[in-house]
Parts: C-alpha cells; structure tokens; sequence
C-alpha cells in the first residue's frame, strides 16, 4: 500500500489521522509511573525478558541508567507501548503509523507486525548492539536544511561524517568521527548567524556506515523471527514510504539500524497522502514540532489531535480582548527573544522554574529562564540535555546564572558549560558587581555586523534593584576584568575589543518587592530612576539597554502600569510557582492557590545568612518565617552554639532541626565533604561562630527540600519564595476555571496577563 487511506470504518469525511511514535532521547525518570499499575502482566513479561524491573527503571533510575541506550530503548518502547494501549479507548484507530528510529518498532506493533513481547526482545538485542558500538559522534544542526548540510558535507572533502537525520526543514543530525563531526559543526557555525550545533551524548555514529557490523548482526537475527504483515500502513524510516505489501519487513528493518532516518521526507509523504491530523506519543512534542514545520512548508494547515477536553472556563474579570497583548512592550525585545509577548517567566532556584516550564513557554511562542540556583553542575548539565532534547525548533530559552559571593569558581565552571552547549540568553541574579565569569559570556563571540557596529552574541538579562548595581550593567565591563581574561586567553583580541563598546547587560529587568531575594523596592520609584539612568548611561555602541519591569507583578493591571511607566518588558515570577508545570511539589501549590495578598513576610536568606540578606517567603500554613528570624537572632546575639540556653536549643531541636544539633552537624560535615569543600569544615572546627552559622543554614536547605518533595508531617518547616502577586492573582482567577492551579499552565498565565492588560490600557485610553 503505497499510501494511507481512512479506514472503513468512518464516513470519508473524517480526517485521516497519523500516530507517531518518539524515539530514543525523550526517556525522563519518572516515565510510566500512569501506565504501569494498568498493565501488570506486560510489566510482569517485561521483566522476565529484561532480567530487570522495568517499573524499577523508569521509576527510580538508579544509576542513571536511562542514559545508556542499552536500558534507554527498552524501556521507551515498553512505556510507549502501554501508553498506546492505555489510549485505544479514547482514541480511534489511526490510518497511518510511523515512529522515528526506535519509535518505529511501536509503529510496528501497532500494524500488528510485532507482538508486545517479540518487539521488546528485538529492541533489548538493537540496544545492546548499539550500546556496544564506539568512537563515533553526533551532532544536532539547528537552522539548516538536509540540502544546505549536504553541501557542506561535500565541499569539505571528508568521508567521515554523514547525514544520519533529515528530521525537518531546519533540523538535521550528523553523525561520524569525533574529529570530522567537529570540523564539519565548526564549518557550519563559521558563518555566524543562527544556525547551532548541539552535540548530543552518545558514544558511536548511529545511522551511518558505522554502524553496518551491529546491523547486519542484527538483520541476522530478524531473519529467526515471524514477522506477519502490516495491516495499517507503517512508514519506513529507511525509505519514508510505507513497507511495501508483499515483500518480508525484515529486509527495511534490518538496514534502519546503518541507514539515515528519513523523517523529514516521511511527513512529506504523510501530507502528501492525505494525512490531516497526527498525534504523538512520547515525551514533550518534538515530532508535532516536525510535523508543523512540514505542514508550513507544504503549505498546509497543520493539524494535530486534540489533547482531552476540559470544561470551558468562565470569563476571567479582565476579558482578553481589545488590543492585541503581542503590542505591548519591546517589539525589539520580542525578536531578540522569540517571544509573542514582551514577558518572560523568571527563574525560580532548585529548579522550581523546571525544564517543562521551559519548554511550555516555548511550545506557546513564549519565554523562559530555567532555575538553576542551589543545583549543581551535574544537575544544571541533565537540564540542558532535556531543554535541548525537547525545546521546538526555532525556539529560544535561558538560564540563570546566580551570583555566589563564596564559591566563584562554580560561577566560572556555569557560564563555561553555557558556552559549550551554545546557551545564548543568561538571567544574571543576585549579582552585586560585575564579575569576571558574567564578562565572559557577555564577551564571547562578540563580533562586528556589515557596517561594522559592535555585536554580542550572548544576551545578558540582568536582575537589579539598586542603582549603583545598575550602572555597572549598563556599561562596557571594567577595563581590569578584560584584562584578567585575555591573560587567560579566555578571549580574543577582537572579542575584548568589541565588549569594551558594550554594555554588559542587553537588558536590565529592575526588581521590586518580590518572592525570593528583595530589597522591597517600590516600582514607581524605582523603575522611572532605572529608565533616566539608562538615558545619562549613553552606550557608545550596539542596542539601546531594554529596561523592564518585575516584583508583584500577578495582575493585568500591575502589568499596565509597568507599560505606562515605560518597562520594555515585564518578568513573573511568584505566580509561576502556581503551575502545573513548576517543579515543586502539590503541598505547595496546594498552599499558594490559596494565598491572599497579606499572606508572605519576610525571612532571612538561607544563601546570605551571615550578613542578613532577607527573602520574602509564605507565612500562612507554615512557622518557618518565625523560626529563620529567631534562628538569625540567635546567630547575631551569641558567638558559638555553646553559649545559647541549654532550654533554647531543646526547643530549637524538637521544632526546627527535629533532631539532636549533634547530628544536624554530622550532615553538614558529610554534605561539604561530599561536593568537595573541607576546607569549610575546617576553618568552622576553629571558629566557633562559623560552625554555628552552618548547623543554622542546615534548616534552610532542609526546609527548601521538604517543600519540594511535599513533606506534609512536616509542613510546620517548609519554606516557600513567594510575594504578594500570587494573593492577587488568585483573586483574579476566582470563580475561572484557572482557580484550580491544575489549569493554570504557564503559558495560559501570560497570555491572561498580558491580552488583559491591552484591554486595560485601550479601556483607560478611551476614557
């Protein structure tokens, strides 16, 4: 059958509907945890074949395991099978199926090629084949087309490197050498321009000639197995045309393995043949992201199938209408930064401001920093393998980078991964000067346009709340700070050169009383001070510094106000942590949702204990604002734990610590051994006021955890960032369906926020 009709048994108006499945990369911890308890004896079978529990896997992942393909595979084909099966009740039959690399094995077992088990043993001996394989590389290309990288290809004279991924108009993956992958990445990206190259983790060149010896061993035992005929219409990543009838499957099959995946030519096909609808299965929406980009090309509609319904939400009390939200602010601001609006959801620390917060919002046309405050390297490394895995083709994010007065070389190591894996947009946070490794990424790929003005390549959105911490953002860096990086070759001349033209922020977000770290600043006297500022701070070259507005921002008319003041943006934050998608647990959302604009306080900062920094955290529904301030109290009035009340640290041991302060200390020493600091324990053995400093600041980073993982028998202790804005948002949503934080998706916020604030404006404007 060379191409998808609908199936007899719909009226021949219906839509033709294609099902595809996702392939390897878009495994997550957690995966199946909604399907396993419905399908016991798949699960029971999946072990038996495995020689593992796959629950165990996909639940837990000890090990990190789900990064090696020879437990990745099997374990994202079992979940996308049980998920298909979970889903056949409430979705009809599709025409037409294709999965893109091992997704197509699921494609398989949906024409009834394969059964459940047989594919499963097929797919654990693929993995392993491929697990086994080494020495090659992989890179995304990002921008271009499969003819522009064919060109490259063949006019860099090298046979080492090939096309092993036509995924869409704009997304190709090569695959070879480690050495040619690299040139060729470096030829591709020597033009400047927008097209990124994103290597991706993986040990050998798949879908190249690489990989014949695994594939013919693998066609070897395809030749063993039954494979009956399709009886729907599966597309061949080999050919991106159905399997043809009559001829044995195993022979396509058998050649995926060395052969390029041709997906962009399959959605071609799939257009071509009548498809109107698709819907995907796998994590986040990559395919559906290929499937657009085929439907725009081909001039087409793209249609995809709707996700379940929900009740109709009423009328929130300010009605999107009028004006156009997409008017308001920057227009500059939303090119730089892809976004619809001129709004962007700030970072949240621990990374409460998640990688699905992040991909929501650029899913949406919007934008997003991801959390990275209080995260180590490693963890801030898993996120930007998941940002880039899943992040829409065109699409733009950020990253914070919090400024850590004790520890600079972390800093220095971020922003040395940020360049790296080509991270293009930066939150600075908490920065109370300019530092070295923020030049660096300011300055790095700086560069002169035709006319010759100075360009940065790296955008830097800057988060202030004094004056005098302005002035350093707004201007070029300190001469002293471009030296010290050249010394190190850190930069080139020309990059130096260029930066000193710069600003060091694109843009200057001006923070008022806020969730998190506050100065309690006031908008209306500090955003008109920020914008003269930026007027008497002439830059000598490149863009204008875009100033914009955050800090109780939960409302439409919070939102308006900040326009009328002159903010070219606007940044939430607070009201964010009130999402499906924030990566904090259900107490705590449970909790804000039922906030009122009265219901936070201020606390001491559990990163800046020491001198006093103050946050502004939730107070109703729990006591950890009263026990941090008596905490801060007790550090600021005595010299060492040994000179508090016998009576008072009883207390402080049955209500903060819940344990003995001896054994709070066998943690602290134990957690900076383990991230390789002993010199702090060291130098707080000798100084009694130090070491009392860390047994308090244990109950900080305690109290943030159990507020994450939702401790509800110690919900007394949790601590939650958080301002006024979530008490005011949640009036504004009452009575809507966007009471319920289940609906509140990130993206509906901004949207809410932003068309309400039109309405507002044009409403004021006619009166």
């Amino acid at each position: 059958m060379e191409s998808p009709t609908p199936s007899s048994s719909r009226a021949s108006s219906d839509a033709v509907r294609a099902l595809l499945f996702a392939g390897q990369g878009s495994q997550r911890r957690g995966m199946g945890a909604e399907v396993f308890d419905a399908f016991p004896e798949h699960c029971a079978l999946a072990d038996d074949i495995l020689g593992y529990s796959i629950r165990d896997l996909c639940l837990h992942d000890e090990g990190d395991r789900l990064r090696r393909t020879r437990y990745a595979q099997p374990a994202l084909f079992t979940v996308h099978a049980l998920t298909h099966l979970a889903q056949r009740a409430e979705h009809p039959e599709p025409d037409v199926v294709a999965g893109h690399s091992l997704g197509e094995f699921n494609a398989l077992v949906v024409a009834g090629v394969l059964d459940f088990a047989t594919g499963l043993r097929l797919v654990a001996e693929r993995a392993r084949l491929m697990g086994e394989a080494d020495g090659g590389a992989m890179a995304a290309v990002i921008g271009l087309g499969v003819s522009d990288v064919a060109e490259v290809l063949a006019a860099s004279g090298r046979d080492d490197v090939e096309i092993a991924n036509d995924n869409s108009p704009t997304q190709v993956v090569i695959s070879g050498t480690p050495d040619g992958v690299s040139t060729i990445t470096g030829l591709l990206t020597s033009g400047g321009g927008t097209v990124r190259c994103v290597p991706l983790p993986v040990s050998a060149a798949f879908h190249s000639r690489d990989m014949a010896p695994a594939a013919d061993r693998f066609a070897a035992l395809l030749a063993e197995v039954t494979l009956g005929p399709p009886r729907l219409p599966v597309i061949a990543n080999v050919t991106a045309r159905p399997y043809p009838t009559g001829e044995p499957v195993a022979a396509l099959l058998g050649r995926q393995m060395r052969s390029r995946v041709r997906w962009g030519e399959s959605m071609t096909h799939l257009l071509e043949s009548g498809v109107d609808e698709i819907w995907e299965i796998g994590r986040g929406r990559t395919l559906t992201g290929f499937w657009r980009e085929a439907v725009a090309a081909h001039g087409k509609r793209a249609g995809t199938r709707p996700e379940p319904i929900l009740p109709e939400p009423v009328a929130p009390r300010v009605q999107p209408a009028g004006r156009p939200g997409t008017e308001l602010g920057s227009a500059r601001f939303r090119q730089v930064y892809r976004t619809r609006h001129a709004y962007v959801a700030g970072s949240m620390y621990q990374g409460i401001a998640s990688t699905d917060m992040v991909i929501r919002l650029a899913e949406a046309g919007l934008f997003g920093f991801f959390g990275t405050g209080g995260l180590s390297l490693a963890e801030v490394r898993t996120a930007l393998d998941d940002i880039e895995r899943r992040l829409p083709v065109g699409a733009a994010y950020g990253m914070n980078l919090l400024h850590d007065m004790t520890d600079g070389a972390l800093e220095r190591a971020t922003v040395e991964l940020y360049l790296q894996r080509g991270v293009r947009f930066v939150e600075a946070a908490a920065f109370t000067r300019v530092t070295a490794p923020l030049v660096l990424f300011r300055a790095k790929g700086a560069h002169r346009d035709g006319a010759g003005r100075p360009m940065a390549a790296h955008q830097v959105l800057a988060k202030v709340s004094r004056p005098e911490v302005a002035r350093q953002f707004l201007a070029p860096p300190a001469p002293e700070l471009l030296t010290r990086l050249l010394a190190e070759r850190a930069l080139t001349e020309e990059e130096a050169a260029i930066a000193a033209e710069l600003p060091v922020a694109s843009d200057l977000c001006v923070e008022s009383d806020s969730g998190g770290h506050t100065d309690g600043g006031v908008a209306l006297a500090l955003l008109p001070t920020m914008l003269r500022l930026r007027e008497s701070i002439s830059p000598r070259g490149g863009e204008p510094v875009r100033v914009g507005a955050a800090g109780g921002i939960g409302t439409p008319e919070a939102v308006a106000a900040c326009v009328l003041l002159g903010a070219d943006f606007v940044l939430t934050g607070s009201i964010n942590q009130c999402s499906p998608q924030a990566g904090t647990s259900d107490l705590v959302k449970d909790l804000l949702a039922g906030l009122d604009v009265q219901d936070v306080t201020y606390a001491p900062a559990g990163d800046l204990f020491e001198i006093g920094s103050r946050v502004q955290v939730v107070r109703r529904g729990t006591m950890f604002a009263a026990r941090a301030n008596q905490l801060h109290e007790l550090y600021r009035r005595h010299p060492g734990l040994e000179h508090i009340d016998r009576k008072t640290l009883t207390t402080l041991e049955r209500t903060c610590f819940r344990q003995p302060l001896t054994q709070v200390w066998e943690h602290v020493v134990r957690h900076y051994r383990d991230t390789g600091r002993p010199e702090l324990i060291r130098d707080a053995e000798r100084d009694p006021k130090r070491k009392m400093a860390l047994v308090f600041k244990w109950y900080f980073a305690e109290s943030t955890r159990l507020a994450r993982d939702g401790v509800k028998e110690n919900a007394a202790n949790v601590q939650i960032h958080c301002g006024p804005a979530m008490g005011a948002f949640n009036h504004l949503v009452e009575g809507t369906a966007l009471e319920s934080w289940r609906r509140r998706d990130v993206d509906a916020i901004a949207d809410l926020l932003m068309t309400g604030a039109a309405e507002v404006l044009a409403t004021a404007g006619a009166r």
